[in-house]
């Protein structure tokens, strides 16, 4: 999940969770300073430590919100509704960076009435793995189905059918997003298991799914199948599910919805955040963790061989430290932001944006400072975007005028030094 430092050792444990609502809170009195014309709109308030916002596809216009503690919140004609569509706090857990962390619908959701959650388990359901070294810290994660009831707005929380079980080595570093992309599929992120520094290097460890973003087909029934062309399919000793590699925590990331380039937000250790970039179809990449933290050499004992794919943009932790993954913007209402895309710090409230010139990245711009705790973005069915503020505010990302693009620079590592 999001990050917090520990003072004096850079490792991801949390503050207590509370003080940093409470913060997000205070920070939403304060005004926002907004550059090239962005600026956050509150949509909806009242949340309960929301950390994923998301559209159902089903023509309803309803905006879905997940709380950490295990509820999934509707936002419908710019209202919350009082009776959650899915409530599963009994056996979810939410201390530190456990929790119900995201909600995936399928493209044909209106017809087929299922989903599928990313939470982690009170109970420890699996058994550590060879390469878990014998940990077991609890909070296992589970990608789970859920049905929703002849009641819309309400789903059966005691529909689950579990299609993914995984022991967590460590309680941080839980991934935490599923999503569908473009080809149907649904994607799975794991983050490397905990701890700091990856200690059973997982994330270069091609025969575990931790560190990794996972792809499978899902149904109506059944748990999943692997595609025909997942690349590591066929690979001896390797998983799989494995669509992309080399992650420490991926929080979140996004299908540019124009072209379905991947975008990952992946939070990093000591030095650096970065975001990371995949052409469209492009799977069994390596971005680096352990081997490399950003453009920086982290640990140089894994067997670090092939190519490493460089992150398109990072920064120091003089900047922030934990970084919100984000979406290219390509809604309507904006047509000056369309091809930008945006992204955060959890800890700094700042907010990004990136664009591309060919087959380059310019600078990162940054847009605004908020002082909010931005633990997610959204999109809704036009592509809007909204953003997620941990201290219980949904804002929707708005402009004024746009960002010119023609004065921009490409500075590639401009934030970046050992």
């Amino acid at each position: 999940m999001f990050k917090q430092i520990r003072p004096q050792t850079h490792r991801w444990v949390s503050l207590p969770l509370a003080l940093l609502a409470v913060a997000s809170i205070f920070a939403s009195w304060l005004p926002v300073r907004a550059a090239n014309g962005i600026e956050l709109v509150k949509v909806v308030g009242g949340l309960v430590t929301p950390v994923y916002v998301t559209d159902a596809g089903d023509g309803s216009g309803r905006l879905f919100v997940v709380e950490k503690g295990g509820t999934v919140r509707i936002v419908k004609n710019g209202q919350l509704v009082a009776t959650p569509f899915l409530n599963i706090s009994d056996r979810v857990a939410d201390d530190g960076e456990a929790g119900l962390l995201s909600i995936a619908f399928p493209p044909n959701y209106a017809a087929a009435g299922y989903f599928f959650v990313y939470y982690n388990h009170k109970q420890d359901l699996a058994a550590p793995e060879a390469v878990d070294a014998g940990h077991n810290g609890g909070h296992d994660t589970v990608v789970a189905r859920f049905r929703v009831t002849s009641n819309p707005d309400v789903a059966d929380a005691g529909s689950e059918e579990r299609i993914l079980v995984r022991n967590q080595p460590y309680v941080n570093h839980n991934g935490g997003l599923v999503t569908f992309g473009p080809d149907g599929n649904l994607y799975i992120g794991l983050g490397d298991g905990g701890d700091g520094g990856d200690p059973q290097n997982q994330a270069q460890n091609k025969g575990t799914l931790l560190g990794k973003i996972l792809r499978v087909s899902v149904g109506a029934t059944g748990t999943y199948t692997v595609p025909n062309d997942n690349p590591l399919r066929g690979t001896a000793g390797a998983k799989p599910e494995i669509w992309q590699y080399g992650l420490r925590n991926p929080w979140r990331y996004s299908f540019d919805r124009a072209n379905g380039d991947l975008l990952i937000g992946d939070v990093g250790q000591n030095k650096f955040e970065e975001i990371d970039h995949a052409a469209a179809g492009v799977g069994g990449l390596n971005f680096g963790w352990r081997c490399k933290e950003a453009y920086s050499v982290y640990n140089g004992s894994p067997p670090c061989t092939g190519t490493l794919t460089d992150p398109i943009a990072a920064y120091a932790h003089d900047v922030g430290q934990s970084v919100t993954g984000g979406y290219v913007y390509r809604g309507q209402d904006y047509p000056t932001l369309r091809g930008l895309y945006f992204y955060a710090d959890f800890g700094s409230g700042r907010i990004w944006s990136l664009s591309r010139n060919g087959t380059r990245w310019n600078a990162p711009v940054e847009e605004l400072d908020t002082g909010y705790n931005i633990a997610s973005f959204g999109e809704d069915a036009a592509g809007e975007l909204y953003v997620v503020d941990f201290g219980g505010t949904i804002y929707r990302l708005t402009s004024t005028a746009g960002q010119g693009l023609t004065d921009q620079v490409y500075l590639p590592n401009i934030l970046l030094g050992d």
